[in-house]
């Protein structure tokens, strides 16, 4: 079987642009603008709304939003347009539903994106996230400011240069001898969603280590034959998904911890397209790398989706 998100980057991050403020300006003038305001993107229905420079300066002239934070993402592969994240704030007090209004969750129209454009949109939220839980220096205290195109922030005090973290979690196909495969449900979620086991990685701590240590701690099963299938930029807020398959010799001792994962069942195949079909299982959303592992190892597509917390 195919590995999991595998395929190459649409955009070149360009980073050699992003010291030259003068450079990045230019192409400011010249971008296909995403635009983000209080972790909403533009978009109309199911499409990015691209907006220009001129676009960008209409708007805070009309004094709808504020003039925001510019974040260079990179330049298309093979036509060299610069793309620009434009991340802002509404002037105004207004309600959800108004803020809705021609803009969209990642979560809500990532699955009928394109790849470049997915790229681009996770690109975008994980900078805005970032940027707006880092508006002080951790050294000194010190007001920071957009750095680097928005690859950094910088500190106006003691001058120290602060990158963006990305957290690493695991995420983990359990599957026994029978190639059943294991998945659990989370008290947050509606009833009936079920998914595979995930977990943050601790210090000192390898990928494999952690693998076992949060399966056993979520599942009460051992595992072995740990396999790599790839990665997903997750930024919400800010991660980074390393997903795996593993085996268990013990299946028949897999029960919840009763607090993170409250149930726990195992599929075949055909259990599992009976129960989405009937509505009786609740998938993870087609976007997330749970849906890819599950939908691989299923060897086709399933029904149902889009379920979030």
């Amino acid at each position: 079987m195919s590995a999991i998100n595998q395929h190459p980057s649409r955009i070149d991050r360009a980073g050699d642009l992003r010291t030259n403020q003068n450079t990045l300006d230019q192409l400011w003038n010249q971008a296909r603008i995403l635009q983000i305001s209080e972790g909403r993107i533009a978009a109309t229905g199911t499409q990015l709304a691209y907006i220009s420079a001129a676009d960008a300066a209409q708007l805070i002239a009309t004094g709808r939003f504020s003039e925001g934070s510019r974040y260079f993402l990179g330049l298309d592969i093979e036509s060299r347009t610069p793309f620009f994240a434009w991340d802002t704030q509404w002037v105004k007090t207004l309600s959800d539903e108004e803020k809705s209004e021609g803009f969209s969750t990642v979560r809500e129209i990532g699955a009928q994106l394109s790849e470049q454009e997915l790229e681009l949109s996770l690109h975008a939220i994980a900078l805005s996230n970032w940027h707006s839980a880092h508006p002080r220096c951790p050294r000194c205290g010190g007001a920071t400011k957009v750095d680097l195109g928005g690859a950094a922030r910088l500190c106006e005090t003691d001058q120290s240069q602060h990158h963006p973290r990305t957290d690493s979690a695991v995420i983990v196909l359990v599957k026994d001898r029978s190639d059943r495969i294991l998945l659990g449900h989370q008290p947050v979620w509606p009833e009936g969603r079920f998914s595979t086991f995930a977990g943050f990685l601790e210090p000192g701590e390898t990928f494999e280590q952690c693998v076992s240590r949060e399966i056993f701690e979520e599942s009460a099963v051992t595992v072995s034959e740990i396999k790599y299938l790839g990665s997903q930029p997750w930024p919400f807020p800010a991660s980074i998904m390393i997903s795996f398959e593993a085996v268990t010799d013990n299946p028949e001792d897999a029960r919840g911890d009763g607090q993170e994962i409250t149930e726990v069942k195992w599929f075949s195949r055909a259990e599992l397209l009976a129960a989405a079909k009937d509505k009786s299982l609740l998938l993870p959303p087609s976007i997330s790398v749970a849906r890819k592992m599950i939908e691989r190892w299923l060897g086709e597509s399933a029904p149902g989706g889009e379920t979030w917390r």
